[in-house]
């Protein structure tokens, strides 16, 4: 790596990743650690595995960063269509772990193709909107992008897996930062609140209060809708919607999905079942008060009271042990690499590099709200990591790369 290039990197960006990361293996270490003492050294534990993934990070590092980000762009499809076949193999290949079929078992470790795709289908989108200049207002340029998100989503949702498919969405905001039209996000907006009335109450008397609500819109604002079609298929949608809810609920989620929506909403109350996690979690970040027990003095992460606290719930660990001031000062610090990365994507002169840039943050985005958020109990526990953090090769591989691909193009801003 030549010294021009240095000189162009990121480097406050770089800085966050090993901080983040080295934090990350060091709560994992205590998330697992009891009276026998652990190596971090072992593979044979989590932490030492998660360790290992990262030194092998570590290394391509200056690899990517030499690669011309041309060689990207020209095999971005080809990219993305290996990672939909790797989805599509998990029905024949696949090894099912807690339900989902999202893994391939190679040589003792596990492969989870989703969190490549998310890496794929961000390189796909940014050539794709670069090539037709970004101009979204074709309706065959948006089915084409709504295909190209869709069809992972598809596939991860039939394993299932709720909650990587949920990261997709994110890319919405790419969209909106390149001039989609925001009915769009309106339209999403909408068909979430009412998905969850409709759990709350019947569909009936959803789609009556929608429609008297969108009628009064209507008439109130008549004067800026040039027509009637736009209005009158939106409120079809929206109609058609929530009568289809129940039927997406009870068939497309699984039952541990249904009952944590059921929890958040209040319409069940359950702290030793299906709860129990979320109970769990907030105890344990509750006590850490605002300094933390200390590393490895967490008696709630000792006790092993929170399951899966190594993976989506360590930021539990994080609260007890390292309190208030340590969680807060996570979140800044994740909040600084997102806002870091955009405001060096807005720099770009090059369309595909600035696309992939707002798309790389919206997605870490969506992992950090999300898994934050479910851990103390804001949202349903869908089954997110928090990036860099969180135990688990296949993701930390795939964000790491992501990373080192938006400190590829950030060198070149310039080329």
């Amino acid at each position: 790596m030549n010294n021009s290039i240095l000189s162009r990197l990121d480097w406050l960006s770089i800085f966050l990743y090993f901080l983040l990361v080295g934090f990350g293996i060091l709560n994992i270490y205590s998330s697992i650690q009891s009276d026998n003492a652990l190596s971090l050294w072992d593979i044979s534990n989590v932490a030492g595995k998660q360790l290992f993934i990262f030194l092998g990070c570590c290394i391509t590092l200056p690899l990517i960063l030499y690669i011309k980000s041309n060689l990207f762009e020209h095999l971005s499809y080809i990219f993305y269509g290996i990672s939909i076949l790797s989805l599509m193999g998990l029905f024949v290949f696949g090894q099912t772990i807690s339900g989902a079929t999202s893994w391939y078992s190679i040589g003792g470790f596990s492969l989870q193709p989703s969190e490549f795709a998310k890496l794929t289908t961000a390189l796909v989108l940014a050539h794709f909107l670069s090539a037709i200049q970004t101009d979204l207002r074709r309706l065959k340029d948006q089915f084409k992008i709504v295909a190209f998100i869709g069809l992972p989503m598809l596939l991860i949702l039939l394993q299932p897996d709720a909650g990587s498919a949920l990261v997709f969405l994110g890319l919405f905001f790419v969209f909106i930062r390149e001039g989609m039209n925001l009915r769009w996000l309106y339209l999403g907006i909408l068909l979430v609140l009412i998905f969850i009335f409709t759990l709350l109450f019947k569909p009936i008397a959803v789609s009556i209060g929608g429609l008297l609500l969108i009628s009064i819109a209507y008439f109130t604002i008549r004067k800026s809708f040039n027509k009637k079609s736009p209005f009158l298929i939106t409120l079809g949608i929206c109609v058609l919607f929530s009568f289809s809810v129940d039927f997406i609920f009870n068939s497309l989620f699984e039952q541990r999905h249904r009952d944590r929506f059921n929890i958040i909403l209040g319409l069940e109350a359950d702290t030793q079942g299906i709860g129990y996690n979320i109970n769990q979690s907030k105890i344990a970040i509750g006590s850490g008060g605002f300094s933390g027990k200390g590393f490895l003095n967490g008696t709630q992460t000792k006790g092993n009271f929170v399951p899966e606290q190594h993976t989506d719930y360590i930021f539990s660990t994080i609260g007890e042990e390292w309190g208030f001031l340590g969680s807060s000062t996570l979140i800044i610090l994740f909040t600084v690499l997102i806002f870091r990365i955009i405001y060096r994507a807005e720099k770009h002169t090059n369309t595909y590099r600035r696309i992939y840039s707002y798309a790389f943050a919206s997605m870490l985005f969506i992992h950090f709200f999300v898994n934050i958020g479910m851990t103390l109990g804001l949202v349903p526990t869908v089954g997110i990591p928090l990036p860099f953090i969180s135990y688990g090769g296949s993701h930390l591989m795939a964000f790491s790369f992501m990373l080192f691909l938006y400190l590829n193009f950030d060198s070149q801003r310039l080329s």
